[in-house]
């Protein structure tokens, strides 16, 4: 009896065994661990942001600047799961200008999808979820300290279904008019024009709309904790590789290849700037290669898949340049970027979306040349990503306007001038980021 026991347990083992198999089949673990790895990596991008972000401004500002990154963990997160996915990511609808499908409201649709690369629907999208979350928390480093937190709360909200969730559909939908533009459609690996350029864009739209922080430029407003600022840039950089390596979606030869340039470009743009302040002040300062790191990084992420590794040591020593001078400009011309949104965000877009044309590796060219009929150049492409650039800039400009005047009109987006003065730490959320009394 017990033999026939112990076999009748056998053959339910491996028929359970055999069950759980054929729920998984299709699912490839190797490329969905990575995607799972990606996404969390992607996510650590965020608070190193608040805290890159909060190091920068005055004491009375801290909490109110990194509340900011934090918020938008929260209001995106929920609202990228409601409709943002569906927006994005849906078949064409309204002409093209945003996509929809039903079936991804909530997620509903997706429970059970395995993806054609192997793996879990779920994971694509909170993985796409991350980058939705961080570009309207780069905007807000470009008005920091002079905005009301309910304001903010609800112009990302709006900024995020009517200008990141379009603009991600042109993009990155297959049936995006982005996407498909020209022979070989415009090329955005990671997030240069969806993410970065339409950051730096609108906030500098906002920057000219709120106006500048009161006293500025002719007080003086120093940085609280830089060593906080070097740690954030140093998790936006380790989360930099999920984001570029993980926009692969596959672990492979890809994969491989934009960690790779990703590491050497954010390496090359903070080389290029101490160079640059060692010629031209006879120091290098710690922000100056944070600032270079971040140009790099955001210079090689629409090229991650595209260049190889010398062609990203030269984005990112021109992309330091670019911004460098783009900061120099600012501090001339006297607008209120704070923290510098557009300078390095929006210039190394640009750049990078732009220069990536002339180091493209042999084998895309090829396939692309092929894709084309034959008749595909590197200043076809050149012209395909300039037109990327200004229909997203002009987009964002009126949008990012409106939407500005809107929030201003009906909820307050600019802090009253005591509040301001006071410090938002104290007057928007009641609290001292560091317990001390001295609030200047």
């Amino acid at each position: 009896m017990r033999p026939l026991l112990g076999l009748a347990g056998l053959m339910l083992a491996l028929l359970s065994h055999q069950t759980a198999f054929a729920a998984e089949a299709g699912v490839d673990t190797g490329t969905t661990a990575w995607m799972l790895t990606s996404t969390a990596l992607v996510l650590l991008m965020i608070p190193g942001l608040a805290l890159f972000y909060g190091g920068l401004v005055r004491t009375k500002n801290v909490l109110g600047t990194m509340m900011h990154s934090f918020s938008a963990m929260a209001i995106i997160g929920v609202l990228w799961v409601v409709c943002g996915y569906a927006m994005s990511f849906g078949p064409n609808v309204l002409g093209g200008w945003i996509g929809w499908n039903p079936d991804y409201l909530f997620l509903n649709g997706i429970d059970e999808s395995i993806m054609e690369g192997g793996i879990p629907e779920y994971v694509f999208a909170m993985f796409q979820g991350k980058f939705a979350i961080i570009t309207p928390a780069l905007i807000a480093g470009a008005i920091a300290e002079r905005v009301r937190f309910r304001g903010y709360c609800i112009f990302i909200a709006l900024w995020s279904l009517l200008v990141y969730m379009p603009l991600c559909h042109w993009v990155w939908a297959e049936d995006g008019f982005l996407f498909n533009l020209g022979a070989n459609g415009a090329i955005d690996f990671a997030g240069g024009t969806v993410v970065h350029i339409s950051a730096g864009v609108s906030a500098m739209v906002l920057v000219f709309f709120l106006g500048a922080r009161r006293g500025y430029p002719k007080v003086a407003m120093h940085p609280n904790n830089l060593v906080m600022t070097l740690t954030g840039a140093g998790l936006l950089w380790v989360g930099w590789f999920g984001f570029n390596a993980g926009s692969s979606v596959s672990s492979g030869l890809a994969t491989a290849q934009a960690l790779t340039v990703t590491q050497v470009a954010g390496a090359s743009g903070a080389l290029m700037w101490m160079l640059i302040e060692g010629f031209r002040h006879g120091k290098a300062t710690s922000l100056g290669i944070v600032s270079g790191i971040l140009a790099g990084l955001v210079a090689i992420t629409p090229a991650a898949g595209v260049v190889k590794p010398m062609g990203a040591i030269v984005l990112g020593g021109l992309a330091s340049i670019v911004c460098y001078f783009a900061i120099a400009m600012k501090n001339k011309l006297g607008y209120d970027d704070t923290l510098d949104v557009f300078g390095i965000h929006g210039m190394a877009g640009i750049a990078g979306a732009l220069l990536l044309c002339f180091f493209i590796r042999d084998s895309w060219m090829l396939e692309a040349s092929v894709a084309a009929g034959g008749s595909w150049t590197t200043m076809q492409q050149f012209w395909v990503q300039l037109q990327a650039i200004l229909y997203t800039a002009v987009y964002c400009i009126i949008i990012t306007w409106i939407l500005a005047a809107l929030t201003e009109k009906l909820f307050g987006f600019r802090l009253d001038k005591d509040s301001e003065m006071i410090g938002m730490d104290r007057s928007l959320h009641a609290e001292h980021g560091y317990g001390l009394l001295n609030l200047s």
